[in-house]
């Protein structure tokens, strides 16, 4: 019979370096309190939506909808950040066998949060694009909005008497889209050559 394998002890200060991953549990923390944040502008931007549809073109009423899905994936960001950052980097948080467990918990890793966390931006900057998109089609109809003003006509599109929106800024707004784009394919391929190298050095060595 095999005795259970005991780990030897750390030095002090290979225990005081390794206990110093618990300084990340406050900003994860403030990440949980973010996340309360993002619960009441949801309920804001609903209120919003639902008591002032009768009034609001359907242009308008889709800019709300599409910044409640954006408020709901930046959230999912947060959980997946709190979640996955936590378990890889801090302690296990002992969910094996729960029936809520995340699906992509089991086999989480820093890869697999960095794949994660880049394809979850990229539908961030879609939802982003998307509204400038919509918002685009007054681009040549209505001036450029004062400081002042510009928070509120980017809210009121198809109500406003003022555009938030230039054609540079729509422009850089997809040039920057696509380089998410490109850095998520740059991190996915990287890390596939890593976990290709990893096994055949696995193979080599049995």
């Amino acid at each position: 019979m095999t005795q259970p394998h005991t780990p030897r002890p750390l030095s002090p200060l290979s225990s005081l370096i390794f206990a110093s991953r618990w300084l990340q549990l406050p900003l994860y923390l403030g990440l949980i309190l973010a996340q309360c944040v993002y619960v009441f502008l949801f309920a804001k931007e609903l209120w919003h939506l639902v008591h002032d549809a009768p009034s609001m073109g359907e242009q308008q009423i889709m800019l709300i909808v599409l910044g409640l899905i954006d408020v709901v994936m930046i959230s999912n960001l947060l959980v997946m950040v709190i979640v996955g950052g936590y378990e890889t980097f801090v302690s296990r948080l002992g969910l094996e066998g729960h029936p809520d467990q995340p699906e992509w918990l089991s086999h989480v890793n820093a890869s697999v949060l960095k794949v994660k966390l880049a394809m979850a931006i990229i539908g961030i900057s879609s939802i982003h694009l998307l509204k400038t998109f919509i918002a685009a089609g007054t681009l040549n109809g209505l001036p450029f909005c004062p400081p002042e003003l510009v928070a509120t006509a980017a809210s009121n599109v198809g109500a406003a008497r003022c555009n938030a929106l230039t054609t540079d800024g729509v422009l850089w707004q997809t040039i920057i889209h696509i380089v998410f784009i490109l850095s998520a394919i740059g991190i996915a391929w990287t890390d596939k050559l890593m976990t290709h190298n990893s096994h055949k050095r696995e193979h080599a060595g049995h």
